[in-house]
């Protein structure tokens, strides 16, 4: 379909009975609901997962944002599919999305028509699944997206404060398909068109089931991982931690071994992920012929998710940067899958024929903005390695780090007619940039990168994520140590003289991570105010389920070394912490003091309260931009020259 010609209804996926009808569709081979308005593009999960079945001759349609409430009208107006619902809860946790960190409602659902925050109820997944059960129970349903998956085994819920066991048990759901999901539905949905029954699908890779183990296919192996069951994780929080690191390991390995964990009679079996996508794959995921559009059912209406999303490209899954606070990695896996350059452009050529698109593309960039092209140099080391991320706590000697394929892309959309400019949204990864790698054409690209960025790509503000000031507190978050953010900011604001540039760089932190102490906070407000941060984007740590993060402020153990770890979890301790975050504010300041002398550290009442030295006082670390591209002489002269004249 053309991206400028308005599409027709029979364009979209179905979503009602006479929808259906428009194609000729007495019945549906599939039904997916989705806890999502219906946005029929690449970004939203439920759509990819329509398409996908849809490419491969399956009828499928959409239940958007079923009413939950009343006599149940949105589960059954279509009827009975030929072999399974299908529930997408949503392209965030449900949780997440409903609550603040400090469980407070929040007022606006990205993902539903103008924001409404009453479209979708709480665990959308165990919702959904108890009413299509309770009015079909003989058909199977299939749970994916982030909040099964991030659920496949016992995990900490914050917003109950209580340890919950594999989601398939609170759902009554027969199957869990964990991680991207084009490969797994594909293979559900042929297994059951082949006559097999949903309860035989067990040798199915990145699917998980319930069974007895006398039904395990070839019995508990000596390759299976065997957990520690659901009942010994309620009785000993060691136990819990000890279960993540196998969870956290199998789901980042090339070739993972099978897990199972017991619960009652039964054992949650979860079978290895595929092995990830080709480019081939990814390209014809992306080539699938969405309308980049919400359904014509919310005409006049806005989906603020869409909205921030329209006239952006994605252009590769997964991160290796292995964050202790991100799902990313357990749910894309750590591997990087590239599109080619040629599908990124054919969908840029898309988004310029928008009726809206006024020449900025607001973001060229993934899971994190400079990965792509990334991967090991010697993959058989790939496959043997168990570490969750490739450059923490240094980077991998085996990572290829060579942004020249990342550029090449850059380049070539921008070459595009009706391109003017495209900016870089997502995170960018300034310890890549920084890394000094034996290959000096990785070297002398990311020195490449990292101008082109700043000079082209910034749309007046820069989004990066050094989280913390604290060394210790970024250890535990699987960050890199604050001086390279010093280092990168230098080269930040010494391009952007040299170009004349008025740009910012918007830094994110994070308050009350564990390990992250009170004193931690206040030192960060101190470095934050000599760097003349007044702090925007900040987060209270929400525990959400599956990360490394969640198990120590849950457990009270690093999973890795068993070694103790504080979390701030009172209101007190946590407001203690992210009130550092607003020291300017003249409301704060009296707490803040008290603050300071509660905890030994008067000291810094006088820096926080006095005025900032100049970011050029601070040590100097010396790295490869210092010297060299950044620092040629006749980038000087006409830097003085100019400064004369004004």
């Amino acid at each position: 379909m053309n991206g400028s010609a308005q599409p027709l209804l029979s364009d979209f996926l179905p979503t009602t009975k006479k929808e259906c009808q428009l194609r000729g569709w007495e019945e549906l081979d599939i039904i997916l609901f989705s806890g999502d308005a219906y946005v029929d593009h690449p970004s939203f999960g439920a759509a990819v997962i329509g398409r996908t079945l849809e490419a491969a001759g399956y009828k499928v349609a959409i239940v958007p944002q079923p009413d939950w409430h009343g006599d149940f009208r949105d589960f059954k107006k279509l009827g009975r599919p030929r072999l399974f619902f299908g529930i997408a809860p949503g392209a965030m946790d449900s949780m997440v999305n409903k609550y603040t960190a400090a469980r407070r409602l929040r007022s606006e659902d990205a993902y539903s028509p103008d924001g409404r925050h009453d479209c979708r109820p709480e665990y959308p997944t165990i919702v959904y699944t108890k009413i299509l059960k309770q009015l079909f129970p003989d058909v199977p349903v299939v749970l994916g997206g982030i909040e099964a998956s991030m659920r496949r085994v016992t995990h900490y819920d914050y917003w109950q404060d209580r340890l919950r066991p594999c989601i398939l048990c609170d759902s009554g759901a027969d199957l869990i398909t964990y991680g991207m999901g084009e490969k797994v539905i594909l293979a559900v949905a042929e297994a059951l068109d082949n006559g097999l029954s949903v309860r035989d699908l067990h040798d199915i890779p990145q699917t998980v089931y319930l069974d007895s183990a006398e039904a395990i296919p070839g019995g508990i192996g000596t390759d299976d991982i065997v957990l520690h069951s659901h009942e010994e994780c309620l009785r000993d929080k060691r136990k819990q931690a000890e279960n993540f690191r196998h969870v956290e390991e199998q789901s980042n390995m090339m070739h993972a071994h099978r897990l199972l964990q017991a619960i009652g009679q039964r054992y949650v079996v979860v079978n290895p992920p595929y092995p990830p996508m080709t480019t081939e794959e990814l390209d014809a995921s992306f080539d699938l012929p969405y309308t980049r559009l919400p359904h014509p059912k919310y005409r006049g209406k806005t989906i603020p998710a869409y909205e921030m999303i329209k006239h952006s490209v994605n252009i590769h899954r997964g991160c290796f940067g292995g964050c202790a606070f991100c799902t990313i990695s357990a749910h894309q896996g750590k591997f990087i899958t590239c599109r080619s350059k040629e599908n990124i452009l054919r969908e840029v050529r898309k988004v310029i024929q928008m009726p809206d698109f006024k020449g900025y593309l607001s973001d060229l960039g993934g899971p994190s903005a400079n990965m792509y092209g990334m991967h090991g140099r010697n993959l058989k080391a790939c496959e043997r390695c168990k570490r969750p991320s490739c450059i923490h706590p240094q980077v991998c000697p085996n990572l290829n780090t060579d942004h020249s394929a990342l550029l090449d892309v850059y380049h070539a959309v921008d070459a595009l007619p009706g391109i003017k400019k495209s900016f870089i949204g997502s995170g960018v990864r300034y310890d890549l940039l920084l890394h000094e790698s034996k290959d000096e054409r990785s070297n002398q690209a990311a020195r490449q990168y990292a101008r082109e960025l700043i000079t082209h790509h910034v749309s007046g503000r820069l989004k990066v994520a050094p989280e913390h000031t604290s060394d210790r507190v970024l250890m535990l978050m699987r960050k890199p140590s604050f001086q390279l953010f010093y280092d990168f900011k230098r080269i930040f604001d010494r391009v952007c003289r040299q170009e004349g540039l008025r740009q910012q760089i918007i830094p994110y932190f994070i308050s009350s991570h564990p390990g992250c102490q009170a004193e931690d906070m206040a030192e960060l407000a101190v470095i934050t105010k000599d760097l003349d941060f007044h702090l925007e984007q900040v987060q209270d740590f929400t525990p959400t389920p599956m990360t490394v993060a969640t198990e120590m402020w849950y457990t009270g153990y690093d999973p890795y070394t068993l070694e103790p770890v504080f979390s701030a979890k009172t209101d007190r301790e946590k407001q203690a912490q992210r009130q550092f975050f607003f020291w300017y504010k003249p409301g704060q300041r009296n707490a803040i003091e008290r603050e300071l002398r509660r905890i030994g550290r008067a000291d810094l009442i006088q820096k926080l309260y006095t005025k900032a030295p100049a970011l050029g006082d601070k040590p100097a670390i010396l790295n490869k931009f210092n010297t060299q591209s950044f620092d040629k002489p006749e980038k000087r002269r006409n830097f003085a020259n100019r400064k004369k004249k004004r």
